[in-house]
Parts: structure tokens; C-alpha cells; sequence
């Protein structure tokens, strides 16, 4: 998950990195209001890159051109979003800018600290320009000190840019994060240092963790549509396409492996959802079957999806609660409230579609005779153990319907 400027910020402020006096700007007039002294930059608070260049940064210099640049900005989409927040900020002249980043480099199951120079470098020069350290062992200040020298600084600059990259690795670990990035890193003639921008990416996983990035998690669900909300917050273990055939697995590997399968069948695979983990979507504490229930909602609320192919393999917590879940779901008599249009509660019989089941695992065996005793209205509902004949059955049923 991606954090916004201003989230970002917010961050750095309370780790000691230096960052500039800034106000969060919800509406055109809050500038009327504004703390911070003229002149000042705008920006738009999306999740997209090269702001600047789509015209979501603005230099003002009257509470005039400010609340006029801002009504211009909230307007503007930059890749589709459109912000909510902008950030003004006091605007900094820099005489150098540096580029520093901490990330997880997954080849190496190691942070890495990076560092360049030169920030206008294309593609394929960045990588050779950039100097690394990665840290092997229990983090100290020496690894930051180490990157600072390998990029050729020297007196009181090389203490300042430790401080930095020492601060910036406290926060990458606390936060459990993916990568903590600031580009620049400015220097004033004075020799101030100062973080103009910054980008956090949390570990998906990390979300339930942190009651405040679950937070954050909760408000980008309630404010984005789902195609945005899968830019944001990276959930691979989703994965939506408009076939009929809804997957749900135990592992990223069980989703993946079906979802290939399902095509080299002939099939259309539906929504994918991996129960293994928390939904993004779902960022409160959960346990397997508030995952399972959650899950199975999503799929039959789906209109598109016509069969529910479930591939648990080996076992899986609160295995006993499995059968019932899956029961309550489907009994004939079985409603579900939704909202009106005027907010009202009404009742709806549910669009259920088939299930084919493929349990590998003695664990199941009671589950599997529990299953096979449940009719399911005028749809199939098929157990099997071979994940071959599961998909030959969901493609078969998915093509009737």
C-alpha cells in the first residue's frame, strides 16, 4: 500500500527527519486560513507519479493565485485519480538534490540502503550511478555512514545524511514497510538538509499489525471504487477478471495454480481471493472463517459468477467450522439484508451459484461427508480430491450456466 505526501510526511516529522512547515488543504478555502508564510508550493495528493508535470504542483505567492491554483487542482486527474488532499507547503530554494532509499530487496531477503547523486539520470544510467549498502546484520549507524562515503561526501554533510538514512531504516522497520524513499533530498547553500518529498510502500501484510495503517487501509477502501482501490494497495492476492468462475484458495500458490488451470481448461476465471491472509479490503483483525465467510460473500454478490471453485489443500485453521459456513450460505431459505436506495434494510434471496470443492487432505474427510449430504437448491454442488477433475467440473458447470 502506497501513502500519500502529506501521510508520508506526517511520518517523517515524527521520526526527526527534516521536512518542511506544511498544512493539509481539504477545501480551495482553507487557504484563507493558512499558518505557513508566502511563498508556497500546492500539491496534489494522489497516488500517481510525475505530478509536476500533469500540472498538479503549483508555486503561489497571494491567498488569490493559492485558493484560485488549488480549485484548478482538486479538479485535475492525474492517471485517472483525482485528490482529495492537497499539501501546501513552504516553498525551499536547494542548491543540490540527492536521492536515498530504504527497500527490501527480495533476491537478497535483505534491506538495502540506496543512494544517487544525480536524480535526472535515465533509465538504464540510475543503476549504475546508484550506490548501495546492504545491511546483513543487526542494523547500525555504521551501514548509514558506510552509503554517505561510498557517494563521496565529506565534513558535516556526511553526520547530516547519516542521520537521515539512520532515521529513514528506524522507520522502514517499525512500520514494517517495503521501501521508504525521499527524491530529493534537498541541501540549502547553508548546508541544511531537507526531505521536499517522500514515498512509503507498506508491506501488505504488515497492515493488521499497525492499528494506524490498518486505519488508512479502511479509509482508502471506503473512498476509492475497486479498480482503484487494487492500484493502491497492491493486493496481488486478489486478483478480479470478468469470468464466471469465482476461486478461493489457502495459499498464493493454491490461487495462482487453479487460476492457470482454469484457463488451460477452457474456463474464465471470475475474482480470486487468497484466505491464507487478511483482505486489504477487509484491513480489521479476522480470523480464517470471518476470511472464508467474507470471501464467499464476495463471490456470490459477484453477478457475474456462476461457480464457486473452493482448492484447500493439506488443511486449514478452524477446519470444523468449514462445513457450516459453506451450509449456511446455501439453505434454500437463506436471505441477506442490503441497503436501499433511500437507506432503508430489504431482504434479497441471493444469486447462488454452483460449488465444486476440491479438499486434498485426510484432514477434510469429515468435512468431505458432511458436504456431500447438503442439497443445494436446483445447483450442483460436487466434491472431489483431484484438482484435475475439480476444474474439468467448474469449466463444465460455468459453461451451462
Amino acid at each position: 500500500m502506497d501513502l500519500l505526501e502529506y501521510q508520508v510526511k506526517e511520518w517523517f516529522r515524527m521520526m526527526g527527519i527534516p521536512v518542511l512547515p506544511s498544512q493539509r488543504i481539504d477545501h480551495p478555502t482553507d487557504l484563507k486560513r493558512l499558518k505557513i508564510c508566502y511563498p508556497i508550493v500546492l500539491k496534489s495528493q494522489v497516488h500517481a507519479d510525475e505530478r509536476a508535470k500533469a500540472g498538479g504542483v503549483r508555486i503561489v505567492e497571494t491567498t488569490i493565485d493559492a485558493i484560485a491554483a488549488a480549485q484548478n487542482i482538486f479538479s485535475l486527474p492525474i492517471w485517472g485519480e483525482l485528490p482529495e488532499v492537497l499539501l501546501a507547503e513552504c516553498k525551499y530554494d536547494a542548491q543540490e538534490e540527492f536521492y536515498f532509499a530504504v527497500v527490501l530487496d527480495t533476491n537478497l531477503c535483505r534491506p538495502v540502503l540506496l543512494g544517487c547523486k544525480e536524480l535526472d539520470s535515465d533509465g538504464e544510467s540510475a543503476g549504475e550511478k546508484m550506490q548501495y549498502v546492504v545491511v546483513e546484520e543487526e542494523f547500525s549507524p555504521f551501514y548509514a555512514r558506510r552509503l554517505a562515503l561510498k557517494m563521496g561526501f565529506q565534513g558535516a554533510l556526511i553526520q547530516s545524511i547519516s542521520d537521515v538514512v539512520e532515521k529513514m531504516y528506524q522507520l522502514f522497520e517499525q512500520k514494517d514497510l517495503d521501501l521508504v524513499e525521499i527524491n530529493p533530498l534537498a541541501v540549502s547553500p547553508s548546508g541544511q538538509i531537507m526531505a521536499l518529498n517522500g514515498k512509503v510502500k507498506v508491506n501488505e501484510r504488515a497492515i493488521n499489525r499497525h492499528p494506524e495503517i490498518a486505519q488508512i487501509a479502511a479509509q482508502v477502501v471506503n473512498r476509492h471504487g475497486n479498480h482503484q482501490i487494487k492500484n493502491i494497495l497492491n493486493d496481488w492476492d486478489q486478483p478480479k477478471m470478468n469470468g464466471k468462475i469465482g476461486i478461493l484458495g489457502n495459499g498464493r500458490g493454491s490461487v495462482l495454480t487453479t487460476l492457470d488451470a482454469v484457463v488451460d481448461a477452457g474456463g474464465k476465471p471470475g475474482i480470486c481471493l487468497n484466505l491464507r491472509h487478511s483482505f486489504l479490503t477487509h484491513p480489521s483483525p479476522n480470523n480464517f472463517s470471518d476470511r472464508l465467510e467474507a470471501g464467499l460473500k464476495i463471490l456470490v454478490a459477484e453477478k457475474s459468477t456462476e461457480v464457486i471453485l473452493i482448492n484447500f489443500l493439506g488443511t486449514i485453521p478452524q477446519i470444523s467450522k468449514f462445513p457450516d459456513a459453506i451450509a449456511k450460505l446455501i439453505q434454500p431459505d437463506h436471505t441477506f439484508l442490503s441497503n436501499g436506495s433511500n437507506g432503508s434494510k430489504s431482504k434479497h434471496r441471493k444469486h447462488l451459484p454452483h460449488f465444486v470443492f476440491r479438499l486434498a487432505g485426510d484432514e477434510f474427510n469429515s468435512a468431505k461427508k458432511y458436504l456431500n449430504t447438503l442439497k443445494h437448491q436446483n445447483k450442483t454442488l460436487i466434491v472431489v480430491e483431484n484438482l484435475d477433475e475439480a476444474i474439468s467440473e467448474a469449466v463444465r458447470l460455468a459453461n451451462i450456466d
